[in-house]
């Protein structure tokens, strides 16, 4: 092991490794601990030696965000645009939930760059390849949102509750307490939270199915989007109809 990790060291610095290495190290401490002087430790080099390969940390990110865009299946062909854009959308998020810290990553780029352009100019073109108008895909864009990268802001997030303790550590008699506090003041939240089954394993809410709940509304947008698509619609006309 030893021995591996010294040649390891001693392997010429490029870009594709440093970037692979930041890849790695983050996959395994997480977003927020990534850092140009742990990832020159792990690489065996001092931090200068970083810079003559990424300018600096905001270009490091780029290009971690840039190879997550690599690991995403390009469009399919021979097939309908609404499969097409399914399979893309569903690949993105296996890319994503391979790197827990993705999705922090894209949401701090605040420039974008040739990567991500391309990957969204691809995008666009599945809608325009199907035959939408590119006024309909400016908006089909929009709506899809973050949902183009595989994520989706979750409805539930178990975090946001008073206590951190997770509902297997609370006695059922406290819980059937809490529940009934709940009910009381929120009716309606009770209501849509237990008015369905639940999956145990979850990391989404308390047992919500979030890969069902992530295809359920992805697939809500693109059955409205080929309704529109198929109405002819334009916002020029929806603007007029709701003068």
């Amino acid at each position: 092991m030893t021995q591996q990790l010294e040649a390891t060291r001693r392997t010429p610095l490029n870009r594709e490794r440093v970037l692979r290495a930041a890849v790695e190290l983050a996959d395994d401490v997480g977003f927020e601990s990534l850092s140009m002087r742990r990832l020159a430790e792990e690489l065996g080099v001092v931090p200068m030696a970083l810079y003559k390969h990424v300018a600096n940390k905001e270009e490091l990110l780029d290009g971690m965000v840039a190879s997550l865009i690599g690991e995403i299946d390009p469009p399919v062909t021979h097939t309908d645009w609404k499969s097409t854009v399914r399979l893309r959308v569903l690949s993105a998020r296996r890319a994503l939930q391979r790197h827990p810290w993705a999705r922090q990553a894209i949401e701090s780029r605040t420039t974008k760059t040739a990567a991500v352009l391309d990957y969204m100019e691809s995008f666009a073109g599945m809608f325009l390849a199907g035959g939408f108008s590119a006024d309909l895909t400016h908006h089909v864009m929009h709506a899809i949102g973050g949902r183009m990268w595989g994520f989706t802001q979750e409805l539930f997030d178990d975090q946001s509750g008073p206590t951190a303790e997770s509902p297997a550590e609370v006695p059922p008699e406290a819980q059937a307490a809490m529940m009934q506090q709940m009910a009381e003041r929120y009716p309606n939240i009770v209501a849509i939270a237990t008015g369905t089954a639940h999956d145990g394993s979850s990391v989404v809410g308390h047992g919500c199915d979030d890969q069902f709940e992530f295809e359920f509304a992805l697939d809500l947008l693109l059955d409205g989007f080929e309704r529109l698509h198929e109405q002819g619609w334009s916002s020029r006309q929806a603007k007029l109809d709701r003068r």
